[in-house]
């Protein structure tokens, strides 16, 4: 597969270790390319001053309770070496950046929600290794360009934008995809792929169509577990559709380099070839009255495509009812 599947964990562990492991379990049997955690702490994530929204009445402790342990970090990755499956984390302060630089990540992705915090953009990038991006809420075309310069200026060269709606979950009406092509367009030097919120398996291929490289989509074990993230993350047999509809278009995206594809090799006999519909003698001329289109076409018969290049031309030799021309 070449597309760069990242299967998003992020806090759907429940604060449960041996549930981390089981969404790494998830994401590799499904055969995605790394799974991703999310590194942050509450009290330097949201200011204790934030008021309610989005119907939380206490953001605060929710992040609290969605934590990831710190030193969860090097058994989780470890883990991770074992299955030949890549671990990675989004960052949310300075020590989380350090923390992952010094677990020998090889890539840190900034999420949506971070893109537009050019000060935390540079210091991510000052790592100088690869960068994935979610050009998320706020985040305009135009602003993609910030970005792109302050990595490129902190010495980061490998970058991928990933399109992102920052809903959760996202309606389709506001997925967009048609954005993957306008920013492939105004940055044709960076990778381009889809951060996917949306609740089904189809968007992430559709994107791929439209030249995603990077897709990341967040995994549960259930459904039905709590926490926020959950109801919009997929199932395991989910996460396995999707990647098996990727590898599909994948395969699907090739372009036909001659007549035939060697699969229809088998089947150019069903074409069409001019044959003598009357008796036809050395020295007459083919017309609509004695020459004619009919199956099968043959390696040495001639092609109804050049129908009009033999029309009014002369006969060569004698022909019988039925005979190839």
């Amino acid at each position: 597969m070449d597309t760069f599947v990242i299967a998003e964990a992020g806090s759907n562990h429940n604060g449960i270790f041996d549930q981390a492991l089981k969404l790494i379990d998830v994401a590799y049997d499904a055969g995605a390319s790394a799974v991703k955690f999310q590194t942050f702490k509450s009290e330097t994530l949201y200011n204790k001053n934030t008021p309610n929204f989005a119907g939380y009445n206490n953001i605060n402790d929710l992040i609290k309770s969605l934590e990831l342990p710190r030193d969860w970090q090097k058994p989780l990755k470890e883990y991770c070496d074992k299955k030949n499956i890549e671990f990675m984390s989004s960052p949310f302060d300075e020590q989380a950046v350090q923390d992952l630089v010094d677990l020998d990540v090889k890539r840190i992705k900034i999420a949506g929600f971070e893109s537009t915090d050019l000060r935390f953009v540079e210091m991510v990038a000052s790592t100088k290794l690869p960068l994935i991006i979610s050009a998320g809420i706020g985040c305009s075309l135009d602003f993609i360009y910030k970005i792109i310069k302050i990595c490129n200026k902190s010495g980061c060269d490998d970058v991928t934008i990933l399109h992102c709606n920052n809903a959760y979950p996202t309606p389709q009406k506001d997925i967009n995809l048609n954005t993957i092509k306008d920013i492939k367009s105004w940055y044709p030097n960076v990778k381009v792929g889809l951060s996917d919120h949306t609740t089904n398996t189809l968007t992430p291929s559709l994107a791929v169509a439209l030249g995603a490289t990077t897709i990341e989509k967040h995994i549960t074990i259930s459904k039905q577990l709590p926490g926020p993230d959950h109801i919009f993350a997929l199932e395991p047999h989910e996460l396995k559709e999707m990647i098996s509809m990727i590898q599909l278009t994948e395969l699907s995206l090739g372009r036909k380099k001659g007549q035939y594809t060697t699969s229809e090799q088998l089947f150019k006999k069903a074409g069409r070839s001019i044959v003598a519909k009357k008796n036809i003698s050395q020295g007459d001329r083919l017309t609509v009255d004695n020459i004619t289109t009919m199956r099968p076409y043959l390696d040495n018969s001639v092609q109804a495509s050049l129908w009009f290049e033999y029309l009014n031309s002369t006969a060569e030799k004698n022909y019988k009812v039925g005979d190839f021309i």
